[in-house]
């Protein structure tokens, strides 16, 4: 399991490389093919991750791996542009390493983005969804093992994951930009095979709005620090139970940066409004 101390290790590396890290940063973890979206910081320090010792690897295709630190709207971000996945290899803890790692940091507040399947006959592919609630299907817990009491309380509570003020401002910013915002629950799966229709007909039955293979156990790790947490996912494909189409991960990363423009107009018009 990802341990406070390695955790530490990785965090005093990152600080060594970015002086001037300021209290209020913002976390973004961004999802497959959206690296373009909130990558352009002012003053931007770049990090792979190659360079940081300890730091777990992108293996996938879609996910540059790199940290970013910088300014957006004159508000210092820190951007992970790339994630980990259990379906690589990696344990739920492991997973969540960037966000252990912002927790260390003492960022307060993280948006967390994904590309996923719609489910819900209502979205289209190419819409952005916010997450209101999740569904960990994974059969796995980032909180696995023995608690760490310095990060959070053994039994933590997950009736509000999705910060309910961060939803109104993300409204309020589709609003203004006239960004269509869909909002539903997502469902986290292993992966890294793609949903069978009888396996999407049954998400569909248990409440799901869209799936997708990342976000749910990072927003677990998210609450059990106190991290306030937004999600938000841009829906890549339409999963239709009766009538499924084939699609690849390829086809999921081109719709992702087709989606990515709209992604990066919302995020920053919703961080232009944050006190």
């Amino acid at each position: 399991m990802t341990s406070p101390e390695s955790i530490i290790v990785i965090s005093r590396h990152i600080l060594e490389k970015i002086d001037n890290f300021q209290v209020g940063t913002i976390g973004i973890i961004l999802g497959s093919g959206l690296g373009e979206a909130i990558t352009k910081l002012d003053k931007a320090i770049e990090i792979p991750y190659s360079e940081i010792p300890g730091f777990p690897q992108s293996t996938v295709k879609g996910h540059s791996g790199s940290l970013i630190y910088g300014f957006m709207q004159e508000k210092p971000i820190l951007v992970f542009s790339g994630r980990f996945h259990i379906y690589e290899g990696y344990t739920a803890a492991e997973a969540c390493t960037t966000v252990r790692v912002m927790g260390e940091l003492g960022i307060k507040t993280i948006f967390i983005t994904n590309a996923a399947g719609a489910l819900n006959p209502r979205y289209d592919a190419g819409d952005l969804m916010l997450i209101t609630d999740h569904i960990n299907f994974t059969g796995h817990s980032p909180l696995t093992g023995p608690n760490h009491d310095q990060w959070g309380l053994r039994f933590p509570d997950m009736s509000k994951v999705y910060c309910e003020k961060l939803q109104a401002v993300a409204l309020e910013s589709a609003r203004a930009t006239a960004v269509r915002l869909e909002r539903g629950v997502y469902v986290q799966v292993s992966g890294p095979n793609l949903e069978t229709p009888a396996e999407t007909r049954m998400l569909k039955m248990i409440g799901a709005d869209a799936v997708g293979m990342s976000t749910a156990i990072e927003a677990v790790a998210a609450v059990h620090m106190g991290i306030k947490v937004m999600g938000i996912a841009c829906l890549t494909n339409k999963n239709l139970p009766d009538c499924m189409a084939e699609t690849t991960h390829e086809a999921v990363i081109e719709q992702a940066a087709k989606s990515s423009a709209a992604m990066s107009v919302l995020i920053k018009d919703i961080i232009t409004r944050l006190n």
